[in-house]
C-alpha cells in the first residue's frame, strides 16, 4: 500500500469514528453541535497525517498542515469564548430547524447532514493535501508563496470580523441591560461592506487550501477541489437559513439585505447608516462554518 493510500485510509477511519462519535453524543444530550465543536480540530490532524505521510519533508504539505493549524486555533478560541464548548453550547439555528421538521425527519437529518455529511465535509476539504502526497515531484514555488500569503490574509480577515462581532455582542448585552434600544445587527466595520465577512474568508481560506492541490496535481480537475466547492454551497445554504431567521427578528434587516453584499465584500449600495448590530446568525456559537 502506497504512502498516499495509507493515510487516507487513516483520515476516513478517523472520520467514520467522529461521524459515530458525534451521532451517539447527540443522541444521549440532545444537542446537535457535536461536529460544531469538532469542526476547528478535525482538518488540523488531517492534514498533519498527510503531511507525516509526506515524511514531513515536502515543504507544501507542511506548509498545508502548519496553515490548516493556524486556522484551526483562531476558530477553537472564537468558539470557545463564545460558550461552544460548555454544556447547552448548541448552535441555536439547530433548535430553530427542529421546529419546522418532525421528529423523525429531523432524527435522519442528525444523522444523515450534521453528523455524517458535516464530517465527510471536513475531510474532503483536507484532500488537496492527499493531492500533494501523489506529487511529490512537484516542486514548492512562487505559486505555493502566493498561496500562503493569501491564506494568511484570509485569515487576518476573519480574525478581524470574529473580533468586531465580538465587541458588538459585548456592547449589545451591556445596553440591554441597562434597559437600552437593542442595536440588533453589526452594519459597521468590515460588516459594512458584506453581511458575512466571516463566512467570506473561511470560505476563501479552502479554495487557497484547494489551490495548493491544484499547484501540485497542476490542474483544478481533481478531487482535491470538491471540498473546497461542496464547503461554498453549504455555507451559501447555511447564510440563507440564517437570514430567514435575522429577517424574522430585526425589522431592519431587508434594508440591509439590499444595501449590502452577502459575502464578497463589496462597496454598499448606497452608504450604511451608522446604526450597528449583529445580525443574529453572525454571533452563533458555531465555529465558523455554517
Amino acid at each position: 500500500m502506497t504512502a498516499a493510500a495509507s493515510a487516507l485510509l487513516v483520515c476516513l477511519s478517523l472520520c467514520a469514528a467522529a461521524i459515530a462519535t458525534t451521532w451517539l453524543l447527540s443522541v444521549l444530550t440532545r444537542e446537535y453541535s457535536w461536529v460544531d465543536r469538532a469542526w476547528s480540530v478535525l482538518p488540523p490532524v488531517y492534514l498533519w497525517v498527510f503531511a507525516v505521510a509526506g515524511g514531513l519533508t515536502d515543504p507544501r504539505l507542511v506548509v498545508m498542515a502548519v496553515l490548516g493549524t493556524l486556522w484551526g486555533l483562531r476558530l477553537t478560541f472564537n468558539f470557545a469564548r463564545k460558550g461552544g464548548y460548555r454544556p447547552g453550547g448548541e448552535d441555536y439555528r439547530w433548535a430553530a430547524l427542529g421546529r419546522r421538521m418532525s421528529r423523525r425527519r429531523f432524527a435522519l437529518f442528525n444523522l444523515v447532514f450534521i453528523s455524517g455529511y458535516q464530517n465527510l465535509l471536513l475531510l474532503l476539504i483536507t484532500l488537496p493535501a492527499w493531492i500533494g502526497l501523489q506529487h511529490p515531484q512537484t516542486p514548492f514555488g512562487a505559486a505555493d508563496l502566493v498561496a500562503t500569503v493569501l491564506f494568511l490574509a484570509f485569515l487576518a480577515g476573519e480574525t478581524v470580523a470574529d473580533q468586531q462581532q465580538w465587541d458588538f455582542q459585548r456592547s449589545r448585552a451591556v445596553l440591554r441591560a441597562r434597559g437600552g434600544a437593542d442595536p440588533g445587527f453589526l452594519r459597521s466595520g468590515l460588516f459594512r461592506f458584506s453581511r458575512h465577512p466571516n463566512y467570506f474568508a473561511e470560505i476563501a481560506q479552502w479554495w487557497v487550501i484547494a489551490g495548493f492541490g491544484a499547484i501540485a496535481a497542476g490542474t483544478w480537475l481533481q478531487p482535491g477541489a470538491l471540498g473546497a466547492v461542496l464547503l461554498t454551497l453549504l455555507f451559501v445554504g447555511s447564510t440563507a437559513f440564517t437570514e430567514s431567521i435575522s429577517v424574522s427578528r430585526h425589522p431592519g434587516y431587508r434594508a440591509y439585505q439590499r444595501e449590502v453584499s452577502a459575502l464578497v465584500p463589496w462597496p454598499p449600495r448606497r452608504p450604511a447608516a451608522h446604526s450597528v448590530g449583529a445580525s443574529a446568525g453572525d454571533g452563533p456559537v458555531r465555529p465558523g462554518g455554517p
